[in-house]
C-alpha cells in the first residue's frame, strides 16, 4: 500500500469519551461561522484527506505553498488550505474557537486551536496559485473575496457526518482497507466534475489493463455555473458502472470538495489526495482541472510528469484531443488517428450539454443510453 502524502495519515475524527468532553467543552467556547466550503475542508483536514496538513495552514506553511509549492520540512503542497476571517481581533490566539457552517450555524463541526493570526497578500497570493491576476477567474476572485486576516491551527472534528452521499463517500483509511480486502496492489484514480461519456469509459477501461483497480471519484461540491450537479453525476455513473464495468475492478467514491480550478497546480493536489486515499496512479488529461483559457492543454501533464518522481503517486498522462472516430471504429485521438471530418464524432461537453436540454439522445457511440436516460430522469441536470 502507498504511504499517504508526508507519511502520515491524519485523524482528527473525536470519538467515544474524547468527543464528549469536547462537546460539552464546545457549548462554553466562542463560535465562528464559516462558509461551507470550510467546514468541508475541516471535515477533510480531519479525515485525512490534506494529509499532513493536520488543520488550516498558518503563516509558514502559508507562505511556503504560494512562493515555493513546499511545506517547510520541504513536502510537496501547491494549494494552501486556510481559513480566513474580517478582523485580527475576530478570534484569540492561543485560545479554542467553534467552527460552525453557515448551512447549519447551530451545529458545531470542529474545534479550532487559535496559533496565529496574521494579515495576507490576496493579490499575491491568488496570482501565484492560479498563475493569472485576472479577476474574472473564478479562483482569483474567490481569494479576493475572502476575510483580510488568516487563522492558522490545528483542528478536531465534532460531526463527523458523511453527507447526502454516505453510501459512496469512505474516507482515506477506509478506501485503502476497502482496497486491501480486494487484493489491490495498483488502483488509479479517475478525477471527474462531469457525467461520463463513452470516451472516459474507453479510458476508464484502458487503465484497468495497466492497474488491479479503477476508482472513479467526481469532486462532490461547490462547482462554477453550468457545471452539473452532484446527485447527476453520482446517478451517472452508477448507471455506466451497473451496465458496463466488472463490479470487482471498480470503486466509485467521491471527493467532497470544491473545485478551485488551478490548473496545473490543482492537478497536483488531485494526486496528493488520491495518493491519501490509497491510489498508486492517477489520471491527468488535457487541461486538468482549467478554467477557461488559462492554462495550456498539456501544461498539467507536464507539470505533474516533472514531479511524479517526488511525489510517489505516477500519471498516467493523456495527451491529445479525442473523438469517436467512424473510420477507425474505435475512440481515437489527433496523435492516433488521421481521419477529418465527417468520420470523427466530437465528445463536446457543450454539444453534449445541448443534447441533453433537447432531449435528444447523443449517439452511443459517443454516451451510453443508459446514462442519458439517467440524466434526462433529472428536471434540472446543471448547477444554477
Amino acid at each position: 500500500m502507498i504511504d499517504p502524502h508526508g507519511g502520515t495519515l491524519v485523524n482528527r475524527i473525536l470519538s467515544g469519551g474524547a468527543l464528549e468532553e469536547a462537546q460539552a467543552r464546545a457549548a462554553e467556547l466562542p463560535k465562528l461561522v464559516v462558509a461551507d466550503e470550510i467546514a468541508g475542508d475541516a471535515r477533510n483536514l480531519a479525515r485525512g484527506v490534506f494529509s499532513p496538513l493536520e488543520g488550516f495552514v498558518g503563516r509558514a506553511q502559508f507562505d511556503g505553498i504560494v512562493n515555493d509549492e513546499r511545506l517547510p520540512d520541504g513536502t510537496i503542497y501547491t494549494i494552501p488550505i486556510f481559513l480566513t476571517v474580517d478582523s485580527a481581533d475576530a478570534v484569540s490566539v492561543g485560545g479554542e474557537v467553534v467552527l460552525c457552517a453557515e448551512s447549519d450555524p447551530e451545529t458545531p463541526v470542529a474545534l479550532m486551536t487559535v496559533e496565529e493570526v496574521f494579515e495576507w497578500d490576496k493579490a499575491a497570493a491568488a496570482a501565484s496559485v492560479f498563475g493569472t491576476d485576472d479577476m474574472a477567474h473564478p479562483g482569483v476572485a474567490g481569494y479576493h473575496a475572502r476575510g483580510d486576516y488568516i487563522v492558522g491551527g490545528p483542528i478536531d472534528l465534532l460531526d463527523n457526518d458523511r453527507g447526502p452521499f454516505a453510501r459512496v463517500n469512505l474516507f482515506p483509511a477506509e478506501t485503502r482497507a476497502a482496497f486491501e480486502e480486494r487484493g489491490w496492489q495498483t488502483v488509479c484514480a479517475f478525477q471527474t466534475r462531469n457525467v461520463p461519456h463513452a470516451g472516459h469509459e474507453d479510458l476508464q477501461k484502458t487503465v484497468l489493463g495497466l492497474c488491479d483497480g479503477l476508482m472513479i471519484q467526481p469532486i462532490i461540491g461547490k462547482k462554477k455555473t453550468g457545471d452539473f450537479r452532484d446527485d447527476v453525476i453520482i446517478a451517472a455513473y452508477e448507471a455506466l458502472i451497473a451496465n458496463y464495468f466488472h463490479p470487482e475492478r471498480v470503486f466509485l467514491n467521491i471527493l467532497p470538495t470544491e473545485m478551485r480550478y488551478a490548473g496545473p497546480k490543482e492537478a497536483i493536489m488531485h494526486g496528493i489526495m488520491r495518493k491519501n486515499y490509497g491510489c498508486t496512479h492517477i489520471i491527468i488529461g488535457r487541461d486538468h482541472a482549467g478554467v477557461g483559457d488559462y492554462y495550456g492543454e498539456e501544461e498539467a501533464i507536464d507539470k505533474f510528469e516533472s514531479l511524479a518522481g517526488e511525489l510517489g503517486i505516477q500519471p498516467i498522462t493523456i495527451r491529445g484531443d479525442f473523438w469517436y472516430c467512424c473510420t477507425c471504429g474505435r475512440v481515437a485521438s489527433n496523435r492516433t488517428c488521421p481521419h477529418e471530418g465527417e468520420a470523427c464524432l466530437s465528445f463536446s461537453g457543450t454539444q453534449i450539454r445541448a443534447m441533453i436540454v433537447d432531449g435528444t439522445p447523443p449517439r452511443p457511440e459517443i454516451m451510453r443510453t443508459e446514462v442519458f436516460e439517467t440524466i434526462r430522469q433529472f428536471e434540472q441536470p446543471f448547477v444554477q
